[in-house]
């Protein structure tokens, strides 16, 4: 949460950058925008109920044949999680350049020979796949950060990958602004290294195959940090409050996997 003292700073220096508002000079997307580095504009946020003991087969299957296979066709794999709260949840994080690629990348993944050929054992570990978020950037220069040549590569060992929390806030209220500003500033402790500020993107599901949480109303910050130590001091250095607009929220805490691209790597500064 952030100090009452800087409240107003934060809402003058968020509207200014807010995705309505800001100059043209000004919209400018946070990552490379090489080939390799993508300027992604939409993500999915994908929460998966697994059978019981079958989270790792998952993990194991998902970064052998699911990732670079995906990457490929424009379907971009951020992140894969262990749900530290719940050992029958898989968490994870893709990215499209925009809506209509979004589109185009799904339908070549789920018919192609790669999906086909794994789907059976991929989707024997699967209780429950649609519970589903489909976000966008908040604004400019708060969407992920991301060059797949720095993800690790299907050969690397286990590392520790810190933690990474995203609080989700249900609004209660249409998304303007104000209310959007006080939602995320939740999550600002100080502590965290910001990953990403995203909100719903509104836009109609492209793809009905794969069903979204379509009454999602939402903001979703994420933030990581060096373990859960770390996150539990920011937690009790804040205080807890619920801003005007929020309905309720929750909170994922999670362990990126040995292939994550998003983890935490320490302190930019």
């Amino acid at each position: 949460m952030i100090p009452a003292s800087r409240i107003a700073e934060w809402l003058y220096t968020f509207r200014g950058n807010w995705l309505f508002g800001p100059p043209r000079s000004r919209r400018e997307n946070s990552v490379m925008t090489s080939p390799s580095a993508p300027s992604l504009t939409v993500y999915e946020l994908r929460q998966y109920s697994q059978n019981p003991g079958m989270r790792d087969a998952l993990i194991e299957l998902f970064e052998a044949q699911f990732i670079e296979s995906q990457d490929c066709v424009g379907s971009y794999v951020l992140g894969q999680f262990r749900d530290l709260a719940n050992p029958n949840r898989f968490v994870w994080i893709r990215g499209f350049t925009d809506m209509g690629a979004r589109t185009r990348a799904l339908d070549a993944f789920y018919t192609s020979p790669r999906w086909l050929a794994h789907r059976p054992a991929a989707n024997a570990t699967i209780a429950d796949h649609t519970d589903v978020l489909l976000l966008r950037p908040a604004g400019p220069r708060l969407g992920f950060r991301f060059d797949p040549r720095r993800r690790p590569p299907p050969e690397a060992v286990e590392k520790p990958g810190g933690l990474l929390v995203a609080t989700i806030a249900h609004l209660g209220a249409p998304p303007t602004p104000d209310v959007v500003a006080a939602a995320l500033g939740i999550a600002h402790d100080g502590r965290g290294i910001c990953l990403a500020r995203l909100v719903t993107e509104p836009t109609p599901n492209g793809y009905p195959r794969l069903q979204i949480r379509e009454d999602a109303n939402v903001t979703v910050a994420l933030a990581a940090y060096s373990g859960r130590e770390s996150y539990e001091t920011a937690v009790a250095e804040t205080p807890a409050a619920t801003p005007p607009g929020v309905a309720c929220m929750e909170r994922l805490l999670l362990v990126p996997t040995r292939r994550s691209y998003l983890r935490y790597k320490g302190d930019p500064t």
